[in-house]
């Protein structure tokens, strides 16, 4: 029996595993099942230690492999199929997350405008509002149907199935609306509909226009993503004194520890808002 399958499976019809998760763990657990010696249903803790050590030293690639390997021992001990696990104890490096990189609002005005000097630009410039507007994942954005449109917000299915509703200012909304009437009554169930195989803008198509507007706004393309106008979204928030489970709520992040990662790139925002805010934020060091 195939268990990686069985394991796969599982978390599909169980969990709610996106297709990229699943293609990630299945690529992952596949290699370690050729690579070690007696394969994944006959390795020790030693065997599955010594092929994380030899691979990549990425921290995030490591962690990644790691989560595959207890996710399917884990399951596979839960179904009785396996009497010790052997990735119980598994020694990790530690993950540096990189700080989120973001645009000013200036440059985030910039890009929004530049649009409007491409093909599609009312689609475009939807797209880039909503994106800003509400923070949505570039999936969950390209893959927007149409009955996510509440009027002055949208019903967004994230991940692992869940769902939050987040909010559109009155100018997201306007583009949307705008949109919509160019976009008429095309029969696509998706908001943002093309000729893709999946029926809907891919995420590669929305990363390749997003970067000609960045040239066209003189901005360094490298430094323009659908992720960095995500991120943007949320530190400007921040910096405007948003709550941080708020922010988090919006996001769509399960864990508060995900969203807080953006209190490290505006310790001096928060510095003035203690100084401001704080009983004793106003007194110096020598009145202390």
């Amino acid at each position: 029996m195939n268990y990686i399958d069985v394991f796969l499976e599982s978390l599909a019809a169980e969990r709610g595993r996106s297709r990229r998760t699943l293609a990630s763990y299945a690529s992952d657990l596949h290699h370690a099942d050729e690579t070690l010696p007696n394969g994944l249903m006959g390795a020790t803790a030693v065997d599955i230690q010594n092929y994380l050590s030899h691979l990549p030293q990425r921290a995030t690639s490591i962690a990644r492999h790691a989560s595959a390997l207890r996710g399917f021992y884990k399951f596979l001990m839960l179904e009785k199929i396996i009497t010790e696990n052997p990735a119980a104890n598994l020694e990790l490096p530690k993950r540096t997350r990189a700080l989120p990189k973001f645009l000013s609002v200036d440059e985030i005005e910039l890009l929004i405008s530049s649009a409007g000097d491409t093909k599609n630009a009312t689609r475009l410039r939807a797209m880039m509002e909503l994106v800003y507007a509400s923070g949505l994942r570039v999936s969950e954005l390209c893959e927007l149907p149409m009955t996510a449109n509440l009027g002055d917000k949208l019903l967004i299915h994230g991940k692992g199935a869940k769902e939050r509703i987040v909010p559109m200012h009155e100018r997201a909304q306007h583009a949307l609306h705008k949109w919509l009437e160019i976009r008429g009554d095309d029969k696509s169930k998706y908001v943002f509909p093309s000729n893709s195989k999946s029926g809907h803008i891919t995420r590669d198509g929305f990363f390749k226009i997003i970067k000609k507007c960045a040239v066209l706004a003189g901005i360094d393309p490298t430094r323009v993503s659908p992720h960095v106008l995500r991120h943007s979204f949320a530190s400007h928030l921040l910096a405007g004194g948003a709550n941080l489970r708020a922010i988090q709520t919006m996001l769509g992040h399960e864990d508060i520890s995900t969203t807080q990662i953006y209190t490290h790139v505006l310790p001096e925002k928060l510095k003035e808002t203690v100084r401001a805010h704080h009983p004793l934020g106003h007194m110096g060091e020598n009145e202390l």
